[in-house]
C-alpha cells in the first residue's frame, strides 16, 4: 500500500523537513493579540519573543477541520491510506478532532496517538517512515506505535510560569510565589499529559535535574533499547540552543544529541528561555 503522512508544526519538523523528508505538515495556528498567525509561514521566532516580551496576548488554536479533510482528500488521490500524527490526545484537542474526522473515511485515514509531542513525535514518524519501508501496513504501523507510546519522556524547565499561568496550567499565586522564590519548575511528559516532576531553585540547578532525571531513565525504564537522545529550547537565538546541546552531548556521550528549537505553539506556554531534554525508542 502507498501511505502518506500527515503532521502538524507540533511535531518540531519544519517545511524544509517535511520536504525533504516526503511527509506533509499542517502549520498550527496562535494568536497574538488576537491576529491569527500560521507558525513557519508568516511569524518568525525573532518577531515572536519580541511581541512577547513586549507583552502582547499570546494564546494558541488548532487548525480548522476543513483544512485538515482537505489535505487528506488531495492524498487519497493518489494514496491507499494516509497516516495522521497529531500531539498527545492529553495535551491538546487536535487529536479528537482528527479522530472524530477519519471516521468519515471509511478506515483509509487511520490517526496515531502515541502520546507524543516535539521532538519526539517527530522520532515516531521517523520509526514510521522505517516499518512502512519494511513493508507494515498503516494499519500495522499505527497499532505497533500506540503499543509503544510509553517508549518515549521528556523534561522540560521553564524559565518563567507566567505563560502557563495565562493558560490555566498552574494558578496565579502559584506562578507569583515562583518568581519570588526564583523557583524553576521542572515539568514532565510521561504518557502524553505534562505534569511537575520537581521545583528547584535557579536554571542551574534546573539543568542539572533534568540531565539525571533522563539518565535515570535510559538507565531504568529504556535500559537495552536502542534511543535516541534529544536536546531542544525556547528562543530567537539559535546559538543558546546550541550551546543547551553541547551540554546535553557531553552529559550523553555515548549518544548523537540532536537539537530542536520548540514549536512557537509550545512556546505559547512555556515562554523563552525554556530548555528541556527527551529520549524516544529508534527502529
Amino acid at each position: 500500500m502507498k501511505t502518506a503522512i500527515v503532521t502538524d508544526t507540533n511535531s518540531s519538523i519544519s517545511a524544509k523537513e517535511a520536504q525533504e523528508m516526503g511527509i506533509y505538515l499542517i502549520p498550527m495556528p496562535f494568536f497574538v493579540d488576537g491576529e491569527t498567525y500560521l507558525e513557519g509561514k508568516d511569524c518568525t521566532p525573532e518577531t515572536f519573543f519580541q511581541r512577547m516580551k513586549a507583552g502582547a496576548e499570546i494564546s494558541t488554536s488548532q487548525p480548522a477541520p476543513e483544512e485538515i479533510t482537505s489535505l487528506w482528500d488531495t492524498l487519497l488521490k493518489t494514496h491507499d491510506a494516509v497516516l495522521h500524527f497529531p500531539m498527545s490526545s492529553g495535551l491538546s484537542g487536535s487529536c479528537h478532532t482528527a479522530k472524530a474526522l477519519a471516521q468519515e473515511y471509511g478506515g483509509r485515514v487511520l490517526v496515531v496517538d502515541d502520546r507524543r509531542i516535539s521532538v519526539t513525535l517527530a522520532q515516531s514518524i521517523r520509526n514510521a517512515q522505517v516499518l512502512l519501508a519494511q513493508g507494515k501496513t498503516a494499519a500495522e504501523v499505527r497499532d505497533i506505535l500506540e503499543a509503544e507510546r510509553d517508549a518515549s519522556s521528556v523534561y522540560i524547565a521553564v524559565n518563567t510560569l507566567e505563560y502557563l499561568r495565562k493558560s490555566g496550567r498552574v494558578t496565579a499565586a502559584g506562578a507569583a510565589m515562583a518568581a519570588v522564590l526564583h523557583i524553576k519548575p521542572v515539568l514532565q511528559i510521561q504518557g502524553g499529559k505534562l505534569d511537575a516532576y520537581k521545583k528547584v531553585r535557579g536554571m542551574l540547578q534546573a539543568k542539572k535535574t533534568l540531565l539525571e532525571a533522563l539518565r535515570h531513565d535510559l538507565a531504568t525504564r529504556f535500559s537495552g533499547m536502542k534511543m535516541a537522545v534529544f536536546s531542544g529550547y525556547s528562543g530567537g537565538d539559535p546559538t543558546l540552543g546550541e550551546t543547551w546541546r553541547r551540554e546535553v552531548q557531553a552529559a550523553f556521550p555515548d549518544y548523537a544529541v540532536g537539537m530542536i528549537s520548540l514549536p512557537l505553539s509550545i512556546c505559547c506556554h512555556t515562554g523563552e528561555g525554556a530548555v528541556g531534554v527527551a529520549c524516544a525508542k529508534l527502529w
